[in-house]
């Protein structure tokens, strides 16, 4: 891929850099996305009313078994070469900070650290009733069966049921995460927005909020789509090619990769 030259020196110069990056980084990982989620047994179901807090306090046993499906599925996959390279971008920029849509940790998996997830984590579930995080074995286990119900764990501070760590519709976003993605968007010299369509708001507006205030704008996307505001730069294809592609223009890097 040619790269506009002023893209890869631009990189080089930013002293604080936003990666942005939405669901089309973890399909590359063979993860599908929420709704191509249901599958076998589980299409019987809608995943608009599966991921809502009346759906678990009607089913929580309905509820649980599908995002531990879904859990399941994530610990079978591996992080993908975007995730890689945007691990290896951290290492080349005085500031890097990562805001991912996605609920997976293949960012974390990949060497990313302080991820800010926006939408939530499967890995990080907490009390139904007072909040309370709750730890996961660390020992993954049996992957429940398509359309099998599982009585959520207890919390070992009040009794309630555990729920998911993710957003539900119906819920806000993480006041904390979200301001702390606004503050980096208003703050960083270039954002790069990876596998997202830039659509689901709030978190769309976080290239905008780039944007205007003065910052480039890369995106990525098998069919990305600029704002039209300017000072951006928009590359069609899948993250796992075009994102090691240009750091190895910016920074003449070895090719990212895993174990």
């Amino acid at each position: 891929m040619k790269f506009d030259q002023a893209l890869p020196a631009q990189l080089r110069a930013a002293q604080r850099v936003v990666v942005f990056t939405g669901a089309g980084v973890s399909a590359e990982s063979g993860i599908p996305t929420f709704r191509d989620a249901l599958t076998g047994l589980w299409s019987r179901f809608d995943a608009a009313r599966l991921a809502t807090p009346d759906a678990f306090i009607d089913d929580p046993e309905l509820v649980w078994g599908w995002y531990e499906w879904r859990r399941m599925q994530l610990l079978a996959s591996q992080p993908n070469l975007a995730h890689w390279a945007i691990a290896q971008l951290a290492q080349h920029v005085p500031k890097l900070t990562l805001i991912t849509q996605n609920v997976d940790d293949l960012h974390e998996r990949a060497g990313s650290t302080k991820v800010l997830h926006l939408h939530g984590s499967l890995q990080q579930p907490r009390c139904f009733d007072c909040n309370e995080d709750y730890s996961l074995p660390d020992a993954a286990p049996q992957e429940p069966a398509e359309g099998r119900r599982l009585a959520p764990p207890r919390c070992s501070l009040c009794g309630g049921a555990v729920r998911p760590g993710v957003v539900w519709f119906g819920e806000s976003l993480p006041v904390p995460v979200m301001d702390a993605a606004f503050a980096a968007a208003a703050n960083c010299d270039l954002l790069l927005s990876v596998g997202t369509s830039g659509v689901v708001h709030p978190a769309a507006q976080i290239p905008e909020i780039a944007l205007r205030s003065g910052a480039g704008v890369v995106h990525v996307n098998p069919e990305p789509k600029a704002l039209g505001i300017g000072r951006e730069w928009v590359l069609p294809g899948l993250a796992g090619q075009v994102l090691p592609e240009l750091l190895r223009e910016a920074f003449n890097t070895a090719k990212a990769g895993g174990k």
